[in-house]
């Protein structure tokens, strides 16, 4: 409030001062005709004392008097008229311009200040700006307080109960085998599928355990990815600390990237957040799931980091549709959970069989060839799964999107290289 007071004073002043320069105008015109009539007098008497003593002639004295006189009948036209009230300026100009003046120091001033200032900041250096920045990111909320904090949710959609039967029953198998890795892949998967994201990301955390050095990046988004959604899209220290993790394992994955610009973007720093997302959405597949929002919060964040100028990069074309990929059918699922694990293994070594047939002879999204790598990962086939790899970086060469796909799923399916 003291701020405030003090800038409108300040501008009420500076208007004042002008206000009344415009108010004194028709005054300040006759006081300087009067000035004038008095120095244009005193010349005429000077003139007659320089040719009394001889100093000039009287040829000059005449035409120096004939001049002296044609200025003191103009200056004394102009006396007379100022008295009048006949100045070049309207009576109403002097009012009206004060007017106008305070309203454009004190009203356009503080509408200015409103649009680019910051009500409220001390005035601060850049430095010391970052600093507290840095000092509110390590002092905020960690994960546990941040999920205590979010208000209650109404239910969403629920799935049939068949559905909820086997998370039951998946549920209870884990608990007594914790150490299974593709189950609790597919709980943490499912768990936020149903909106359970602590739930969700507890069963990935010990995926992080059970995997331990060998968890790659996308291990560690996903668990970040988990954390955020549980906390009501806030990003934690923890949530950071995993997604750390991701990008120093693979500095290109897209989802820590983003979820890291986000970090930014609530810590304060929407400098970090617009190099962050611009370059991610600039080095995006148009399907990307994060490409509508990035689009959608870029262009404030630019202005919020100093790009007055910033234009969103044009949209790409989308992608032709490509048919759907095979998989298992509903039949062929219930019946894999009566069989053998040597039989179920042999249907998805048939099931592969025929992926692989089809991107041979047909070709197929970056996605089926990533599905194709991740299944002959888990099948053991790693000199395989190799092959496919290399053919499809040589496939989708220049294709920088569809090439982090690739190596993700390779990366996942444990091959080197």
């Amino acid at each position: 409030m003291l701020f405030w007071i003090m800038v409108v004073a300040l501008a009420a002043a500076v208007a004042l001062i002008l206000g009344l320069a415009a108010l004194k105008a028709r005054a300040q015109a006759q006081e300087a005709a009067d000035y004038d009539l008095k120095v244009y007098r005193d010349q005429l008497k000077e003139v007659e004392r320089d040719l009394a003593r001889g100093v000039i002639g009287e040829e000059d004295a005449e035409r120096l008097r004939t001049e002296v006189s044609r200025r003191i009948l103009t200056a004394d036209a102009t006396a007379k008229a100022a008295a009048r009230g006949e100045t070049a300026q309207p009576p109403w100009a002097g009012p009206t311009l004060a007017v106008a003046v305070a309203l454009v120091v004190v009203g356009g001033g503080m509408w200015l200040y409103l649009g680019l200032g910051a009500p409220g900041y001390n005035d601060l250096a850049l430095a010391d700006r970052i600093a507290r920045v840095e000092e509110a990111r390590q002092n905020r909320p960690r994960q546990s307080e941040a999920e205590a904090g979010l208000p209650a949710m109404p239910p969403g959609p629920q799935p049939g109960e068949e559905y909820l039967e086997l998370m039951d029953r998946l549920r209870g198998s884990l608990a007594e085998r914790p150490g299974d890795l593709q189950g609790h892949m597919l709980l943490a998967r499912n768990e936020a599928a149903l909106g359970n994201f602590k739930a969700a990301y507890e069963a990935q955390e010990r995926v992080l355990e059970i995997r331990g050095d060998e968890a790659n990046a996308q291990n560690y988004a996903d668990y970040a990815e988990m954390l955020v959604l549980a906390a009501g899209g806030y990003v934690s220290p923890e949530a950071e600390a995993a997604l750390a993790a991701a990008l120093e394992r693979d500095p290109r994955n897209a989802v820590a990237r983003y979820y890291m610009g986000l970090m930014y973007a609530q810590g304060g720093r929407p400098d970090r957040a617009f190099t962050t997302w611009d370059r991610l959405l600039r080095e995006s597949r148009p399907d990307a799931p994060w490409v509508e929002p990035l689009r959608a919060q870029l262009p404030e964040l630019a202005a919020q980091a100093g790009r007055v100028n910033y234009e969103l990069p044009a949209a790409p074309a989308p992608a032709p549709a490509s048919p759907p990929a095979s998989g298992p059918t509903r039949e062929q699922m219930e019946a894999a959970e009566d069989m053998s694990p040597e039989d179920r293994m042999e249907m998805v070594r048939g099931m592969v069989d025929g992926l692989s047939t089809r991107l041979a002879e047909q070709g197929g999204t970056v996605e089926d060839w990533a599905r194709l790598i991740g299944a002959l990962g888990v099948l053991g086939e790693t000199e395989q799964a190799t092959a496919i790899r290399d053919e499809a970086l040589q496939t989708f060469a220049g294709n920088e999107a569809a090439l982090d796909l690739i190596r993700t799923a390779a990366e996942e399916a444990g091959l080197g290289g």
